[in-house]
């Protein structure tokens, strides 16, 4: 946990103008403490991604393999790993939607819906946090940026209108996206969900990396490349997922909240902050953009100047949410969806074995159903 210790802290001098010249003496700081060092939070949260990121791993590996299996029509004893469908985030919209429909839980990708949903209620309860603990492609993204930091000492920021300008393009590609689906009924989803394309949607996805074109090459190196020099470049200016979780997250009662008063302006938590937002100058972090990571709290010296928090209620002040209890509410709220999946026997599909053993084998020949795709 954080280390106090006693300082000397001499007034600063008041005699400073300009707009940054509030004066911000060092006394404010009950008996000239300050905190040191990091908390456990960012451990806690290191933990989770590479957890995260070794599960999906460990998912790939074995549907890798399972559909090795059924291209070589040879026995086996591999099931197909539901948790795949993680990365199916449109076929999780189209269930839920036919579901909201219709009250039917899909026969065809289950998982996928079971999952959005996890992380839907995570981002209204915990921010976007699915994006900075648990998503393998932000973990990576992280990776990249501060190793580009370390190879030239620093990332860079966008001018402001170009950042938002290009901020706006993830929330393009979700309507784009929410557009479609909500323009197909509930029979439109169950059809295109059995037809031979929705069936085997994960393995379509397989072989798009696996058989990877020069043009998809070029765009992900590109992709790679910007996420050296820009923090979380495909995160902050392309992934609808990331969009749509965090108008999620503007709904949620947790915060990041700053006291005024305990702060010394220090602006640590505004450096740290891997979603570039000015931390240091605002009440309460209100922004689609933050991940709930907690590195601002875990950077910040000053003793309760900076907190993830609930809005005060029949109390004085909010109520302080400690890095051990986010990340028991994520582990909790995440496995407890899961696992009410599975205990219900709605995790799993109900497509036979015999369909995917005629069907993987000629998945590259399966054409989108529905015209223009």
């Amino acid at each position: 946990m954080e280390e106090i210790v006693e300082i000397s802290c001499p007034e600063k001098p008041a005699a400073v103008s300009g707009p940054s010249a509030r004066p911000r003496a060092a006394s404010r700081l009950p008996q000239g403490r300050i905190r040191r060092g990091h908390d456990r939070s960012q451990m806690l949260r290191r933990g989770f991604q590479l957890g995260f990121l070794l599960l999906n791993v460990y998912l790939g590996g074995v549907f890798y393999l399972w559909v090795r299996q059924l291209e070589g029509m040879r026995p086996g004893s591999l099931v197909r790993p539901a948790g795949v469908e993680g990365w199916l985030p449109i076929a999780g919209l189209m269930n839920f939607k036919y579901w909201l429909a219709t009250g039917r839980i899909p026969t065809v990708h289950p998982a996928a819906m079971f999952l959005l949903i996890a992380f839907l209620a995570t981002a209204f309860l915990f921010r976007k946090a699915f994006c900075g603990w648990l998503c393998p492609i932000g973990t990576f993204s992280e990776y990249l940026w501060r190793a580009g930091r370390k190879l030239i000492g620093r990332n860079f920021h966008l001018p402001h209108w170009p950042d938002v300008f290009l901020r706006g393009l993830k929330y393009l590609l979700l309507g784009f996206f929410a557009w479609v689906i909500s323009s197909m009924s509930s029979w439109a989803i169950e059809e295109f969900m059995h037809s031979p394309y929705g069936i085997i949607a994960d393995v379509k996805m397989l072989n798009f990396f696996r058989h990877l074109g020069e043009m998809g090459l070029v765009v992900l190196v590109i992709l790679a490349v910007a996420s050296l020099f820009i923090q979380n470049f495909w995160c902050r200016y392309l992934c609808p997922y990331g969009a749509l979780l965090g108008l999620v997250a503007m709904l949620s009662p947790a915060r990041i909240r700053r006291n005024d008063e305990a702060c010394i302006d220090c602006a640590k938590c505004t450096k740290v902050c891997p979603s570039a937002l000015p931390v240091h100058q605002l009440i309460t972090v209100k922004s689609a953009e933050c991940t709930g990571c907690l590195e601002c709290v875990a950077v910040c010296p000053a003793p309760n100047a900076l907190e993830m928090s609930l809005p005060p209620w029949r109390a004085r002040r909010p109520a302080r949410l400690p890095a051990w209890a986010w990340a028991v509410g994520i582990a909790a709220l995440f496995f407890g969806i899961v696992g009410y999946a599975k205990a219900t026997g709605h995790w799993n599909g109900a497509v036979p074995r015999a369909v995917y053993v005629e069907l993987i084998p000629q998945a590259d020949q399966a054409r989108h159903p529905m015209p223009g795709y």
